[in-house]
């Protein structure tokens, strides 16, 4: 897999991504450098990463309790406290490894000590590969409400190895396959269709589509780095998604969604709401819930549950002027942005999705 050039910062897959990280530290004279992994990265990734660098700089490691309920301010100050109580200043590298909440994470708590340090993503799960890490998006939850706080500040480099995907368990491989399907649909229409015959998902069987989930996701960062126009597109089943998996997280009764499966019954959603809005043929709007179904399990939504996930869009960061704003597929691999549905609309999809 050839080399991506993002903004300020290139994106490198495989054995060449330690290669361009050992010629970086070479060069960089950092004072100290820390590794921010959870538990699960730190007993399955830490030992492969640390043996491919070369450095003759201390690396120190900052672990944190694994999950998205750890992408708090909180965290944010227990991982500040501790960089502040090890000497990190402002020559320091934070090297963030794990998945999503991770970069997010890292990324967010480098981008503001100091009023800034480096860093570098190593993103682990497949949802950290295509989608988390990369776009220089980087934040935390405010309460229930996901990805409130943040910057959109780009790391120094983002290093790609597949390996890691075997570190995963299934559930993980499938919540980024989510990601994948995403990009096909608001972008390709010929990636969507090599991605909707795979039989079985797996830590083999997604890496040949790795570089171009990825690639998809770059172009479009690279034309609208701060989200002002097509870079919205990525949005395409996460204004539901994201109020779907926040709603299940913190809910005492439910069982917490991982970010994939929520993002899987928002493009449910989202794609009936195109077909409503006469931006796509109902064939098109079949095909696209029987390939996801077949993946993922449908989520029970109840009249409250529905009534709690409309009343999270009110506070989604992408609205405008009070505005809920969707990205909606215009055919397959192409994209409608800024498009304002009425609660009725959105009723009916999920009527259509428990149907």
């Amino acid at each position: 897999m050839q080399t991506l050039l993002s903004s300020g910062h290139s994106i490198y897959f495989g054995q060449p991504a330690y290669e361009a990280l050992n010629q970086h530290l070479l060069q960089t004279p950092y004072s100290g450098i820390f590794l921010l992994v959870d538990e699960n990265t730190h007993e399955f990734c830490v030992q492969r990463f640390l043996s491919r660098v070369e450095t003759q700089c201390a690396i120190e490691i900052i672990e944190i309790e694994p999950g998205e309920s750890m992408k708090t301010l909180a965290t944010c100050a227990e991982v500040w406290t501790i960089l502040t109580e090890l000497g990190a200043d402002r020559k320091s590298l934070v090297i963030n490894l794990g998945g999503g909440v991770i970069t997010d994470l890292g990324g967010f708590i480098a981008s503001t000590y100091k009023r800034g340090i480096n860093f570098i993503n190593v993103p682990t799960s497949l949802l950290g590969m295509v989608d988390a890490s990369v776009g220089g998006k980087n934040g935390v939850d405010l309460g229930h409400l996901k990805n409130q706080v943040g910057t959109i500040t780009s790391p120094k480099m983002v290093l790609i190895d597949p390996e890691f995907l075997h570190t995963l368990p299934q559930t993980e491989l499938i919540s980024g396959y989510a990601e994948m399907l995403k990009h096909g649909l608001i972008a390709d229409q010929a990636y969507w269709r090599s991605l909707a015959v795979l039989e079985t998902i797996s830590a083999d069987t997604v890496v040949p589509y790795l570089f171009d989930s990825v690639r998809i996701k770059n172009e479009i960062v690279m034309r609208d780095p701060t989200e002002n126009g097509i870079r919205k597109a990525l949005n395409f089943g996460h204004t539901l998604g994201h109020a779907i998996e926040s709603h299940f997280l913190h809910h005492p009764d439910k069982i917490a969604l991982l970010h994939g499966e929520a993002v899987a019954a928002g493009m449910i959603l989202e794609s009936y709401l195109s077909w409503q809005n006469q931006l796509l043929e109902p064939e098109e709007y079949l095909w696209i819930r029987q390939v996801i179904r077949r993946s993922f399990a449908s989520v029970v939504f109840t009249a409250m549950d529905i009534e709690n996930i409309l009343g999270l869009l009110v506070h989604d960061k992408k609205n405008e002027y009070g505005k809920v704003l969707f990205a909606l597929l215009d055919g397959i691999g192409k994209i409608s942005i800024d498009q304002n549905i009425p609660n009725s609309l959105i009723y009916s999809a999920f009527a259509d999705y428990n149907s």
